[in-house]
Order: C-alpha cells, then sequence, then structure tokens
C-alpha cells in the first residue's frame, strides 16, 4: 500500500506531513458539505419558511428525505466513478456544483423546486465519501487508517454542528433566503487549496504491486461474505439515529422541549461537536491499541459495539418528562455514537481488500444514506400519527439494537472474504 506516513526520512517527513493537511482538507470539506445538509432542518423550524411552503409534519419528512433519494443510490456509481477516474478531479466537480446548488434554494417559490434542488444536491455530493475514503486507504496504513478517518468523520458531525449554529443565527438575524445564499456560495474558496495540493495518483498507488499483499477477490465473492451484509445492517442502524439527529432534532428541541432557535442550535452543536471529538479520539485509541499488538477486528469491533450501546441511552431522556434530563440524553448519547465513528469505517477497510475500494466505501456509504430517506418519513409519519416524538424514538432504539446484533454476529473475521 502507498503509505507515506511511516517513513522517517526527510522526504518521507514531507510526504507524511502533506498527507494530514490533505486529510484536513478533506475534513473540512465534509464539514461544508454537511453544513449544506443541515442547514434545510434549521429552515424547516423556522415559522416563517414553513408557511411560505404550507409545510406539513409529513411535507417536513418528504423535504429531508429529498437529497438521499440520489445521494443514496449514486453511491455505488460514485465508488466506481473514483475508482476509474481517481480523486482529485471527480471531487472538485461534485463540490463545485453542490456549492452553488445549496445557494440556489434561496430562489425557490414552491415547495417542490425545494425538493428538486435537494434531489440534485445529493446527486453533486454523491463523490464525497467514496473518494475520502478510496484516498485515505491508498496514503495510510493499518496503524494510523483509525486516526485518519477519525479526523476526515469528524467533518461530518461538525457539519451538522457548525451549520445548525450559523444557519439558526442566520435566519435569526436576516432570513432563511439569506442563510441558504451565504452558507451556499461561501464556502468556493475550499477549491483553490484542493486544486493546488492535491496529486491525480491514488490510481497509480492502487496498481498490483503497490498495495497490501493480499490475493485478489472477485467482487462476487466480496458481496456474499456475512462481513458486507453485517455492515450494510450496521451502518444503516448507526446512520438512522444520525439522520434523526440532523433531521428532526432542531424541531424536538423547538416543538418537545421548547428550546428558542439560538438555544436549540446551541444543544445541536454540541451534540455533534462531542461527537467528533470522541470520534477522532477513538480512532486514535483504536489505532495505539493495534500499534501496540491488540488485534485491528477485536478492537475497533469493540469500540464501535461499545458506541452503539452508549447511543441506546437516547431513549431515557425521550421518556423523561425533564427537560434537563432530555437534554443531557440527547447530548451524551449522540457524543457517545462517536466511539463507533472512525471505527465502524476503518473495519470495513481491514476485513474487505481493497482493490475495489470506492465500490465497497459506496455499497458501505448506500447503506448509510438510505437512513436519510427513512428516518424522516418513517419520524415524520409516526409523529403526525401519534402526535408525539415517543414512537419516533422507540424507532431508534429498535435500530440500534439490531445494529449491535450485526455487529456481534456478522461482521467477524472468520466471515472475511478470501481468494479460494
Amino acid at each position: 500500500m502507498a503509505s507515506s506516513t511511516h517513513v522517517s526520512s526527510p522526504a518521507g517527513q514531507h510526504a507524511a506531513l502533506r498527507s494530514w493537511i490533505i486529510i484536513g482538507l478533506l475534513n473540512l470539506g465534509a464539514i461544508i458539505a454537511y453544513v449544506y445538509r443541515s442547514n434545510l432542518a434549521v429552515a424547516l423550524a423556522d415559522v416563517h419558511f414553513k408557511a411560505f411552503f404550507h409545510i406539513t409534519d409529513q411535507g417536513a419528512g418528504t423535504l429531508n428525505s429529498a437529497f438521499f433519494w440520489s445521494y443514496a443510490f449514486l453511491q455505488i456509481p460514485a465508488g466506481w466513478l473514483v475508482d476509474r477516474w481517481g480523486v482529485k478531479y471527480p471531487f472538485a466537480v461534485g463540490f463545485l456544483f453542490w456549492s452553488v446548488i445549496s445557494s440556489a434554494i434561496a430562489l425557490a417559490v414552491s415547495f417542490w423546486q425545494v425538493f428538486g434542488l435537494l434531489f440534485l444536491l445529493g446527486v453533486a455530493e454523491s463523490v464525497l465519501t467514496p473518494a475520502a475514503m478510496r484516498w485515505i486507504r491508498f496514503h495510510f496504513a493499518e496503524k494510523q487508517r483509525g486516526l485518519a478517518v477519525g479526523v476526515y468523520m469528524t467533518g461530518t458531525k461538525l457539519g451538522p454542528a457548525i451549520g445548525t449554529l450559523l444557519a439558526a443565527w442566520l435566519i435569526a438575524a436576516y432570513n432563511w433566503r439569506t442563510m441558504f445564499i451565504a452558507l451556499g456560495l461561501g464556502s468556493l474558496l475550499w477549491l483553490v487549496p484542493w486544486m493546488s495540493l492535491i496529486r491525480d495518483d491514488d490510481r497509480a498507488a492502487a496498481q498490483p504491486g503497490k498495495t497490501a499483499a493480499r490475493p485478489a477477490v472477485s467482487f462476487g465473492h466480496i458481496m456474499a461474505s456475512p462481513v458486507i451484509w453485517g455492515t450494510i445492517i450496521g451502518t444503516f442502524c448507526y446512520m438512522y439515529f444520525v439522520y434523526f439527529c440532523m433531521q428532526w432534532m432542531p424541531k424536538y428541541f423547538v416543538e418537545q422541549r421548547h428550546l428558542n432557535l439560538k438555544s436549540m442550535g446551541l444543544y445541536t452543536f454540541v451534540s455533534f461537536a462531542g461527537m467528533a471529538a470522541v470520534a477522532a479520539i477513538a480512532g486514535w485509541a483504536a489505532d495505539w491499541m493495534i500499534a501496540r499488538g491488540g488485534n485491528p477486528v477485536k478492537v475497533r469491533k469493540a469500540f464501535t459495539i461499545a458506541g452503539f450501546v452508549i447511543a441506546s441511552t437516547e431513549v431515557i431522556g425521550a421518556v423523561s418528562s425533564s427537560v434537563p434530563v432530555a437534554l443531557f440524553f440527547a447530548v451524551f448519547s449522540l457524543t457517545g455514537l462517536g466511539l463507533a465513528t472512525a471505527n465502524y469505517w476503518a473495519l470495513t477497510q481491514t476485513l474487505i481488500p481493497g482493490g475495489a475500494i470506492g465500490r465497497i466505501v459506496g455499497i458501505q456509504n448506500c447503506a448509510a444514506n438510505l437512513p436519510g430517506i427513512a428516518a424522516p418519513i418513517l419520524t415524520g409519519w409516526l409523529k403526525q400519527r401519534t402526535g408525539s416524538y415517543e414512537a419516533p424514538m422507540q424507532a431508534i432504539w429498535f435500530f440500534l439494537l439490531l445494529g449491535i446484533a450485526a455487529y456481534v454476529f456478522l461482521v467477524r473475521e472468520k466471515y472475511a472474504p478470501r481468494a479460494s
């Protein structure tokens, strides 16, 4: 595998520094992408936005799902795209389009125009995770990959944290149209360092003889493995909770716990920022244990399951009549899930051969984003049917328990696909 991060020569140290700078740039790109995904949730908590587009609870669920109808189902084609054309240029083109499309929501005058723009936003952002995970796979060794993935993945948590805070402030100070324009166009400067620093070299790193010594395994054989199906189930369950928090938690804080927009933005920020911090620390801690002889599968799997267990405490806050208790468990449960964030992604790269890593990541990220369709629609339907958030919270608890079972029984080293 092409990894410059373990070389002690001056050239190797320079390459290592460059690799970590690019990880920082990927992290910032993820932050920007997830700011765009979270700003709609804040807009849906704004009475003026809801009144302008005549949005009901079910309508809110429909809008929240629009992005994921395209994003989820394009993950496998996006994985093929970066396997075929590399990371640099597909990522740059996607970034340009998703910035412009996000700002164009400010010009919408009907419900279905907003839906259509969010659908196109999903098309543009589909390259994000397959590209980032492919780049990491060919530039970091196993013992450093958890931290690299963790740093990248903090962007997917800091994005909702920062985005919610900024969107709430901009709507409160100005209006929802200003919010979409400012957050959409303000990030285009990111393309300057990306085009200057990134090298179009990951396809060369993936050539035979330059990757870790594993026999070739057919794509069909990989897909027949229980590891893949356990990962798909576990990833879906993990992200069901995350997308509930991104898409419905702001409304929950305002409607059920009676917070104002600024307080809602602060608590959402703390929840996702805490998750981001724990994700980076847990990735580093797992790497540290592996570097000292720990089994990579057992270590990363233990962190993943622990994250799911802590996340399941959300149900305690959901059934409590105390606002402080509910807010504590809203923050604690999402922060605790950060134990799994870097490690469940790194675990996939440990157990699955790297030759078709873009497509494998595309499959996993498809599973990660199907909840972006299911969570808002099911939550909206359950809330409108029952009149409260109790049933949606119980659905979260069910999926988290299912995710624990998937990692315990299916994602096992003995099931890892190998050449026959």
